[in-house]
Formats: C-alpha cells, sequence, structure tokens
C-alpha cells in the first residue's frame, strides 16, 4: 500500500512538473510576444481593423468655347444578386413582383428575370448580374423594387458604383477630347486635351482612415478625412460646338459620297490660332461606317502635293529671284528632268503664262521651272527660307503624337539631283494637315504665324486659374509686299483657277487645292492612290477663318479625284453655313440707360428671386446647357448624361442648398 501511494505521489510530482513547464512556457511565449516580437503584432493588428480608404476627386469637365458641355463625369451602376441571403419565404413572395419591376425599367420580359433569379437561387449563386450601366436615377428605383428594399443582409442587392466619362455631344470632335485611361495592358494612354490637360482635369485623391466592424463594415475613425480630396479643374476648349457640327458633317457627307478611306478637317480662327472644329473619320472596314479613331490632323505626316507650292511663291517672291508677271512656258505641260517626268494634271490649254497664273491653275512645270531655275546653284537658301519659316519642325502641340515634318537637306545623304524639283511640287517631303494650315493661316493673318490653340483657360467655378494667350511662332513670314501678292493670287485660285467650281460672287473665299499621289513607288506603282486636300481662308478680304480639308483614298473609279472636287465643297460649305447661319449681331444703344417696367419688376421681383437662390430649382423640361448655366449660378455643382431637356434631377425641387451639392441631370 505504501509503495502504490509513493507511485501515486511521483505521478503528481510529474503532473505538477509539467504544468509548471507549460506555465514557464506560456509566460516565456507571452513576454516574447509583448516585449521581443510586441511592435510587430501591435502594427498587424492595426493593419487588420484599421485601414487607409482612398476618395476619389471629382474629375472637371471639358466645356466648347460657347460653353456646351464637351466630356464630364457620370456615376454608373451595376446591380447584382446573392441568391443566398435572402430566406425561403422571402424570397418565394418577392420573386415575382421583383421581376415585374425589373421589366417595366430595364424593358426584358418578367418571365426572363424570374429564370435568372431562381436559376441564381437554386444554384445558391452569390453574384449574379442584373443590370449594369445603370444612371442614379435608375439605381434609386431599382433599390427600392420588391426584395431589394430590404437591403444586402437580407435581400441579398449588392451594388457596384464607378464614375465614367461621357462625352454629351456624342462621337463629334471624340478623337480631340480624347481620354486618360490604362489600356488592357495596363498602359497609361493620353489622348486629345484629356490627357494633354489631365493635370488639372484628374484634381487630386484624398484619404480616409476606417476601422473595420461587424459584418466585415467598415467606418469612418474621425469626422475629418486625413487628406481631403481636391476636384479637379474645369477645361474650357477652343472649340465652337456650332462650327464643329458644321465641319463635321460636312466631312462625312463627302467621304460617304467618294467611298473615302479616311479624311480631317480643321477650322481655326485666323487672329487667335484658336481651333473652331477638328474632325478625323475613318472607315471602319467592316461595317463601313465612319469614326472617330485617329486624329489625322494632328499625327498624319504625309506629301501634301500642290498645296505646298505656296512654300515656293514665298521663297520666289520674298527672294527677289521672280515677280509674279514672270512667263514660263508648260512645254506642253510636260517636262524631264533626270529620266523623271514632271507633268501636268492637264496638259493642253495656253502654254505660255505667268508664274501667278501657273499657281492659279496649279502648273508643275512651272512652278518646278521657277523654282528650279533659281535655287538649283545654292538649294540651301531654298530650305533655309522653309526652316526660317517654322516649316521644319513640329508645332510643340500640348497633345501628343504631333507628326514630325520631314524637309530635305542638301547636307542630307538622301539629297539628291530630284529633289529640289522634287519639292516645288509637294514631293518629297512631309507634313501634317495642321502644320499646312498654319502656313496658310499665317499669310490671312497679315504673316504672323500663330500656334494652334486647342484650349483657351482652365478654370474653377468662374474663377479662372490659368489662361492661354496667343503664341506667336513666326511674327512675320514674309515681307507685307509678298503677303499682299500671296493673297492676291490665292484669291485667284477659287476665282478663275483651279478652283473656280467653288467661287460665289456672294461670298469670297481664297486658297489652294492639291492632288497628291501617294504610294506611287510601291509594287510598280500598284499601290498608288490620292490625297485631295484644299487650305485656304475666309473671307478673302479680311480672314476671319481658315480651313483645310483633306480627303485620303477617294474613290478614283470615276476620274474625280481632284482636290476641288473632292475637298473643295467641304470648304465651301464650312464656310458658307458658318456665315449664312450664324446670327446676326446688332448694335444696341442705349444699354445703360434705365426703363421704369424694368425698374418695377425688378423690385417686385428680386425678394422672390433671392429666396430661390436657397433651394434646389424644378429644373424638368429646361435645356441642359440652361440648366448647367442656373445650376452655375447657384453654386452647385452639375453632372450630365445624355443630351437634349432635362428628364430627371437626382435632388428633387425645394430641397435646400448645401455645400458643395452635386446634382445630377439626366438629359433626353
Amino acid at each position: 500500500m505504501a509503495v502504490e501511494d509513493k507511485y501515486i505521489s511521483y505521478r503528481i510530482y510529474l503532473v505538477a512538473f509539467v504544468v509548471f513547464l507549460m506555465a514557464m512556457a506560456i509566460t516565456i511565449k507571452l513576454t516574447n510576444i509583448q516585449w521581443v516580437h510586441g511592435d510587430k503584432y501591435r502594427k498587424l493588428a492595426k493593419d487588420l481593423t484599421v485601414k487607409t480608404f482612398v476618395i476619389h476627386a471629382n474629375k472637371g469637365n471639358i466645356y466648347s468655347s460657347d460653353g456646351s458641355l464637351l466630356a464630364t463625369s457620370i456615376p454608373n451602376y451595376t446591380i447584382r444578386f446573392d441568391a443566398v441571403v435572402p430566406k425561403e419565404e422571402a424570397f418565394e413572395k418577392n420573386v415575382k413582383p421583383l421581376s415585374d419591376n425589373l421589366s417595366k425599367l430595364l424593358g426584358k420580359p418578367s418571365s426572363y428575370f424570374q429564370a435568372v433569379l431562381r436559376k441564381a437561387r437554386n444554384s445558391k449563386n452569390r453574384y449574379t448580374l442584373i443590370a449594369e450601366k445603370l444612371s442614379y436615377t435608375e439605381y434609386a428605383k431599382i433599390k427600392k423594387f420588391p426584395l431589394f428594399e430590404k437591403g444586402a443582409n437580407k435581400g441579398g442587392i449588392i451594388v457596384e458604383q464607378k464614375t465614367v466619362r461621357v462625352h454629351p455631344i456624342g462621337q463629334i470632335a471624340e478623337r480631340t477630347i480624347g481620354y486618360d485611361k490604362l489600356n488592357e495592358e495596363g498602359i497609361q494612354k493620353q489622348v486629345g486635351i484629356e490627357g494633354a490637360f489631365g493635370k488639372y482635369l484628374n484634381g487630386k485623391d484624398g484619404k480616409i482612415l476606417k476601422q473595420k466592424i461587424a459584418k466585415g463594415q467598415w467606418k469612418p475613425i474621425r469626422d475629418v478625412n486625413e487628406v481631403d480630396p481636391q476636384d479637379g479643374y474645369d477645361v474650357i476648349s477652343s472649340i465652337d460646338v456650332f462650327i464643329q457640327d458644321i465641319a463635321h458633317h460636312a466631312l462625312l457627307k463627302q467621304l460617304q459620297e467618294y467611298k473615302a478611306e479616311h479624311g480631317c478637317v480643321v477650322v481655326m480662327e485666323t487672329k487667335t490660332g484658336q481651333i473652331k472644329a477638328i474632325s478625323n473619320l475613318g472607315k471602319d472596314a467592316v461595317s463601313g461606317n465612319y469614326y472617330e479613331t485617329e486624329n489625322y490632323a494632328i499625327k498624319e505626316s504625309h506629301e501634301p502635293g500642290s498645296t505646298f507650292k505656296l512654300v515656293d511663291m514665298i521663297a520666289l517672291l520674298d527672294d527677289q529671284k521672280v515677280d509674279t508677271s514672270k512667263v514660263y512656258d508648260r512645254k506642253g505641260g510636260l517636262i524631264t528632268y533626270y529620266g523623271k517626268k514632271v507633268e501636268d494634271s492637264h496638259r493642253g490649254g495656253e502654254q505660255k503664262i505667268s508664274l501667278a497664273r501657273g499657281f492659279e491653275i496649279s502648273s508643275n512645270t512651272v512652278m518646278v521651272q521657277a523654282v528650279y531655275e533659281n535655287y538649283r546653284n545654292n538649294p540651301k537658301q531654298f530650305i533655309d527660307r522653309i526652316d526660317r519659316m517654322g516649316m521644319n519642325k513640329p508645332l510643340g502641340l500640348p497633345i501628343q503624337g504631333e507628326g514630325t515634318p520631314i524637309i530635305p537637306h542638301p547636307s542630307d545623304k538622301r539629297w539628291s539631283a530630284l529633289s529640289l524639283p522634287w519639292m516645288a511640287f509637294g514631293y518629297g517631303v512631309a507634313v501634317t494637315p495642321l502644320q499646312t494650315l498654319t502656313l496658310y493661316n499665317a499669310v490671312a493673318n497679315n504673316g504672323e504665324m500663330i500656334k494652334p490653340q486647342f484650349v483657351s483657360e482652365i478654370k474653377e467655378w468662374n474663377k479662372t486659374i490659368k489662361k492661354y494667350n496667343k503664341e506667336v511662332i513666326n511674327p512675320k513670314i514674309c515681307s507685307d509686299e509678298t503677303i499682299k501678292k500671296l493673297k492676291e493670287v490665292l484669291h485667284n485660285v477659287v476665282k478663275k483657277g483651279t478652283g473656280k467650281s467653288l467661287y460665289s460672287k456672294d461670298f469670297s473665299m481664297a486658297g489652294k487645292t492639291g492632288t497628291a499621289q501617294a504610294n506611287y513607288g510601291t509594287n510598280g506603282g500598284a499601290g498608288k492612290h490620292y490625297i485631295s486636300s484644299f487650305v485656304g481662308y475666309f473671307p478673302a478680304e479680311k480672314p476671319k477663318y481658315s480651313c483645310i480639308v483633306v480627303v485620303h483614298k477617294p474613290d478614283a473609279s470615276k476620274n474625280n479625284y481632284y482636290g476641288a472636287d473632292v475637298a473643295g465643297p467641304v470648304f465651301k460649305r464650312i464656310a458658307q453655313k458658318i456665315f449664312t447661319d450664324a446670327p446676326s449681331t446688332n448694335e444696341i444703344k442705349n444699354l445703360d440707360k434705365k426703363i421704369a417696367i424694368q425698374e418695377n419688376d425688378y423690385k417686385l421681383n428680386d425678394p422672390k428671386a433671392q429666396e430661390l437662390k436657397k433651394s434646389i430649382p424644378n429644373l424638368k423640361g429646361m435645356s441642359g446647357m440652361d440648366a448647367v448655366t442656373l445650376l452655375g449660378n447657384l453654386g452647385i455643382k452639375v453632372k450630365i448624361k445624355g443630351i437634349g431637356k432635362v428628364k430627371r434631377q437626382s435632388i428633387p425641387a425645394g430641397e435646400p442648398i448645401n455645400k458643395n451639392t452635386i446634382l445630377l441631370l439626366e438629359l433626353s
């Protein structure tokens, strides 16, 4: 018995010793966690329960020069369904009324939605797509539908919100308005005004600290943000929607008629260099429709053909090599240089003509003879003249992707005996349409070459942050005497030259036609096609706008691919519609004189107007632009979806105006 008691005592001691060791181990571990690795675990605990969330800044809007909205950000909603969350009784009771409501709103049969919901319920799908790309108004309705009104934890509704960028005027000038986003490879693509002025538009994101609470939800730790978001500034572009609409549809009509591959048109304000309209349309190979896919006017550097002959005239006249009256022999419209033919498009007609007449009828033989005879012994003088005009380098536009001009130089390895005569009629060189337009605009502007401007100012509401003034590239490309002669021959091109089909006694225009052959040296000429262009300004006597039209690959089956026939009508349509459709402005006298009736009405209605400034107005039925103006005057920031008149407003009329109120308008 004593032995057994002794054995039990040993077992008790052993157990006590083991317990003691475990206690010591726990104590050591706790000490180690608390003091040795305490900072690490405290940080880990904080990271799991406290997190910094980004507060995205509101992106600024892009406006046209006349106040129309070109680009804005609106919320976009996706609705999904967690089929496991609702109880069986609630699901069966509400599945049909929910489907009926979805059918009315989204336009699909109620049976379709019942099938989707029941399939999700049977398969226990927790992420079934119900609808996407919804407006705020549509989202607000859906969340009040049967079952969904119970919320995420009982009704199973899942709401995903993201901000999308929209263009209220549709695809017009879409490529120039542009975008700033990540592509599928995660590379940031910055296109057009959006990309060039993103640092102003994007604003600065804020930060808020949140703590994790029950059911995976997060709540702010403090009432204030760690970093407040700064909304982006608004960009006021130079685009005029009225002129843009004219240019877009005039170009589209001609591209469709001639089944052309692509084309572009640019309208520039002569005195300021502001781009009032720019359209770039390319044909989709599958549908045959035209879209804004590339900014051809800015990026596409190509042989200009006869529009480059203006450079010949500037050099010849300003270097005092010859005068416009110098007579040349066309030699039957065909001459040869080093075994290569230089041929006029129309070889018949008068043969001995002046330099001015040669320019007016776009005679290759006359222009080549004039340039070659006067510069063959010193071609560098001709090239230096081009360089001084600024035609040898890009314009330095803020919009990315500008094409680089190619102007051969006698020191280049590729320079040959043919380089100079070929340059004289626009071959062997390459410039973009906008670079060509800038030169012609300089002539219209009495010799002052101005950098094209796409943006006039950056604004924060009514406060100007930055203003873009006229930027001069070259204060004088040539003498006043030369400018006078250039204006005369450019006017005569339309009156009695290659552009005479465009002439109207009621409206004066000046410019130059161009018809260039492209890919003439590939596959034995099998890939040859034409580039038709017209560039000039209007009215001819007091130019207000300059304009270029370029059409690539017009259908040549009818042998009608010349600049005057393909591009010229677009130029004429734009010029005439701008001045015949634009409202006239008459001078109103005695503007400062007070009118008794008006003064009395003001006294009666001003108190009411001041009261209205404290609450949200009723905007339904009002045009979108009028609504934007009214809300701006009230200090309310507005987001717009759609085009036309106000159909819905996110905040009801009569609600008080709070600081930083943002109102969503749905137009139709």
